[in-house]
Formats: structure tokens, sequence, C-alpha cells
């Protein structure tokens, strides 16, 4: 009798243990198949060029200097293009659920700060929901809260889809982060990377309406800080590396990176304790 009811317990606990993935085994919410990577490969590669399209620019002998509006017109478009196969991916109700839920608390968030003074709520719970649910669905959240915040605060302009991608890099980068980190080592990193990607968020930024904001001139006829197109790279390069510190760097990026690392290591492991669980009962649902 007590053979065969171990045998039961044994056959019980053997069918039930599959039922609930680890976190390291756990399936991203959003998969990223061989073609999606591909695309987003693609994708961000065009979309660095379009950020970067300063540094891409040469002077003609006519001396008249218009921006790439065409090429940059491309972006939004580069966007749909990798969100549609982000979609076609697999996306079960659960999952758009969460999805809807945390792009419209990110919108909410940066409404409140809006970046005054250099307080940016929106990126914090954008890198933990990326760490949770991978790098697919960190990608998609990223254009969604912008996107979202954009028609709350009506901040819809040319600047928008630049915002949406670098957004969707950082959620994209911080599901990308090694997996095997825990408690505070985790946070620790999250931090780090936090405030890297507040940095690099508003130089990139910069870099793409630096010409708009100074003007293009070209070479005789160069400010202290205007971009001078057909310049030597490293010219350039230094005349932007003190516009971005004087306007940006310095204050408002800096800001941002404080704002978020302090959100990240207040509320960062509850939040990642309360995400999981959602993600436990997302895989759950889609692999029953």
């Amino acid at each position: 009798m007590s053979l065969d009811t171990s045998r039961r317990r044994g056959s019980a606990s053997a069918v039930q243990s599959p039922e609930r993935p680890t976190a390291r085994s756990r399936p991203p919410a959003v998969p990223v198949r061989l073609r999606s990577a591909l695309v987003l490969t693609a994708a961000s590669a065009a979309g660095l060029m379009m950020l970067c399209w300063p540094l891409l620019l040469r002077a003609p002998e006519s001396g008249r200097v218009d921006p790439p509006f065409l090429f940059l017109a491309l972006l939004p478009l580069v966007i749909v293009v990798v969100l549609v196969e982000f979609s076609e991916g697999g996306m079960d109700a659960r999952v758009l659920a969460i999805l809807g839920v945390l792009s419209a608390v990110n919108a909410v968030l940066r409404g409140l700060g809006a970046g005054t003074a250099g307080i940016e709520l929106v990126f914090f719970l954008l890198i933990l929901a990326g760490r949770v649910f991978g790098p697919g669905f960190g990608f998609v959240l990223g254009c969604t809260s912008l996107f979202a915040s954009a028609l709350m605060t009506a901040g819809v302009g040319p600047w928008l889809p630049f915002q949406m991608l670098l957004s969707a890099w950082i959620g994209m980068g911080a599901g990308l982060l090694p997996r095997r980190l825990t408690g505070r080592a985790e946070i620790a990193v999250l931090v780090v990377y936090g405030i890297v990607a507040a940095y690099a968020f508003g130089i990139l930024m910069n870099l793409s309406s630096w010409p708009f904001t100074l003007g293009i001139v070209v070479p005789g006829h160069e400010g202290t800080l205007s971009y001078v197109a057909g310049a030597p790279l490293a010219e350039n390069l230094e005349r932007f590396a003190v516009y971005t510190l004087l306007t940006s760097t310095a204050s408002w990026d800096t800001g941002r990176a404080i704002t978020t690392s302090i959100a990240l290591v207040v509320l960062g492991p509850a939040i990642l304790t309360t995400l999981r669980r959602a993600s436990r009962r997302s895989v759950v649902t889609r692999t029953g």
C-alpha cells in the first residue's frame, strides 16, 4: 500500500512540475524569431543612420545645404514595419493586456514629469519591463509608451519617431542584459544601464536636431557651435560635444539619469516581483 501511494505521489509531482517554468527558462512574452531579428537589425541600422545624419551629410558645390527630409520621413515607416513583424510573431490577449497597461502607466508617468528639470519617470518602468518580458516586449513597449505619452501631452512632432526608436532600444537593451543576475547585483546592473541609457538618449536626440537648432552652414561661414556640412568628422564631433554638454548633458540628461537611478533602487525590487508574477501567469496561459 505504501509503495503504491508513493508511486501516485511521484507521478502527480512529475505532472505538476513542468507547468510553471523558471525565470531562466521562461520564453519571452514577444517571441523574436530569426526573421524578426533580421528585420529589427536592419531597422536599427537604418534608424541609427537617420539619427546620425549630420555626420553623414556632405556640402554640395553650390553651397546650399538642405536637411534630408525625405530620408528622415522614412523613420516612422521603419518603426511600423518592425511592430508589424513582432505582432505577427504572436502576442496573445494577456500579453497585449499587459502591454496596454504598462503603456498607459508609462504615459501617465511621463506626463507627471515631462522632463522638467530632468525629472523623467518613463525610463525606469521601461527598463524593468524589458528586463522581465524580454527584448521584443521592451522594444514594442518603448514605441507604444512614447506614442501614448505624446498624445496625452500634445508632444507630437518631428522628434517623436526618434524618441520612440530610442526608447524602443532602451527597452530592448534591458531585455538583453544577463539573465543570471539576481538581488542587489541585478538592481546595480539595471542602475548602471539606466544611467548609460539616460545619457545616450539625450546625446542621440541632440545629434538628430543639432543642425536644425543652430542652422546648417558651409565651410568658411561656421559659428562656434554650428554644424558645418562637409567639415572633417573630428571637427564636427568636437563642436557637437561642446553643444550637447552646454545644452543638455550637464543638466537635463544628468537629471534624467538621477531620477531613473533613484526609481530603480527604490521601486525596482517590488515592481520586478510584480512583473515576474504577471509574466508567469501569461506564460502558463500560453503554454497550458
